[in-house]
């Protein structure tokens, strides 16, 4: 599992319908969605301060769609597999457009937080759907680089969403920007029409019979889970303190909101810089050569934070966790998709993908638990030993993998 290299022809054929057709199908509709997202992910907080919530409740609400997301992951393997990915892509944009309008026009704080909610689901939906997508329609030579190429149009979206909800909130106000998430949804499920099916081998097989079932499916992979997927949760959930702990280290050393938002721009400029090489890294070599580095890399910059007492310092460190990041971009989604059944993959990677969501969501509690036993600077250096603790257990998951590769018989009752 750690190497890939494409050794028939059957490995190095095109995906149906051509690279182009490929390449705008897979990257076009994250790219447009992410762009939304990105828009009004950053203002949900400030929209809920205006409708009158405490800083508190804001921030929960604001956690709302990492929740709904990792509820969801389960019932969206359900989805795409009655669906199909095409489908599932578009009514889950379709589904996004409903209630980013609802959060455009909400004046309440349960009709926002319903809405966050919601559109969180949705997101499960669509991420499932695209990674199965890009799995089932890549040469396995390839896998890493289409996927870590998946995890960077993400980023870029979540650059430039930001941006462009900036201007639209400095012009018009708050609520336009879920408006224009809420267009951007609609583009997406436009250019997802353009999608090419699956090869007929993949479609045949997803028919044969009632096909796998959930639970089954969870269960004749839970070493998998327990052994690999337990360093994947770990990963994201040092990914997910990386986005929180950088902005509260600003605000502690009194930095204006201008010069935080501008740094944590730098740090993403580097993150999403890096994706196509990780992913060539991850071909080329193996898998662990993009895990490792990628989580000491954030260790290192999450212990050195807690040094960092000028801006320029600050600088550098951030810089330093975009490089972590971004140097292990598509890494979740290439190691479940390697690890991944021929037969049942929705399934298990509805699984893998709420390990990953669990880490993410669990990365702002540990932050907090830490922050308040330890402090802020006593858990940046906690959080990053803990990384390189991590990192260590990662590449003992990836070599169990590679003694243990997926089966290719269907889970059954």
């Amino acid at each position: 599992m750690s190497r890939t290299p494409a050794t028939t022809t059957e490995q190095a054929a095109p995906p149906p319908g051509g690279w182009r057709r490929f390449i705008m199908a897979a990257y076009g509709p994250p790219l447009l969605s992410s762009i939304g997202y990105g828009a009004v992910t950053p203002l949900v907080v400030l929209s809920a301060r205006d409708l009158g919530a405490s800083v508190a409740l804001s921030a929960l609400i604001g956690g709302l769609t990492g929740i709904s997301t990792m509820l969801g992951d389960l019932p969206a393997s359900w989805v795409a597999t009655k669906l199909g990915e095409k489908r599932a892509i578009i009514a889950a944009c379709c589904w996004d457009f409903c209630w980013l309008s609802v959060a455009f026009l909400a004046r309440d704080l349960a009709v926002l937080s319903l809405a966050v909610f919601c559109f969180g689901l949705s997101g499960a939906v669509f991420g499932l759907a695209r990674q199965t997508f890009v799995t089932e329609s890549t040469p396995i030579a390839l896998r890493a680089r289409a996927l870590s190429s998946l995890g960077g149009t993400q980023r870029v979206g979540y650059f430039i969403g930001p941006l462009a909800g900036s201007a639209i909130v400095a012009t018009y106000g708050l609520s336009p920007a879920y408006a224009f998430a809420a267009i951007m949804s609609l583009f997406a499920a436009g250019v997802t029409f353009a999608l090419p099916d699956l090869p007929a081998d993949v479609a045949a097989r997803r028919t044969a019979g009632e096909g796998p079932k959930l639970w089954p499916v969870l269960r004749s992979h839970a070493q998998v889970y327990a052994v690999l997927g337990s360093g994947i949760l770990g990963l994201s959930l040092v990914r997910a303190v990386r986005q929180t702990i950088l902005p509260l280290w600003c605000e502690q050393m009194n930095m204006s909101d201008a010069t935080t938002s501008l740094i944590f721009s730098l740090s993403m400029g580097v993150d999403m810089s890096l994706f196509f090489l990780g992913g060539f890294i991850m071909d080329r070599f193996g898998r662990e050569w993009v895990a490792l580095p990628s989580l000491v890399v954030l260790g290192i910059g999450l212990a050195s934070l807690a040094l960092a007492h000028h801006v320029g310092w600050v600088v550098l460190v951030a810089m330093v966790l975009g490089l972590g990041n971004g140097i292990g971009s598509g890494i979740v989604m290439t190691l479940g998709s390697d690890a991944s059944p021929d037969i049942g993959r929705t399934q298990f990677l509805g699984g893998w993908r709420m390990m990953g969501d669990a880490g993410s969501a669990l990365g702002p509690v540990a932050l907090s638990g830490l922050t308040l036993l330890a402090g802020l600077a006593g858990a940046t250096a906690i959080l990053g030993g803990f990384a390189c603790v991590c990192a260590a257990w990662l590449r003992h998951g990836i070599t169990w993998s590679r003694a243990h590769p997926p089966e290719r018989t269907p889970a059954v009752d």
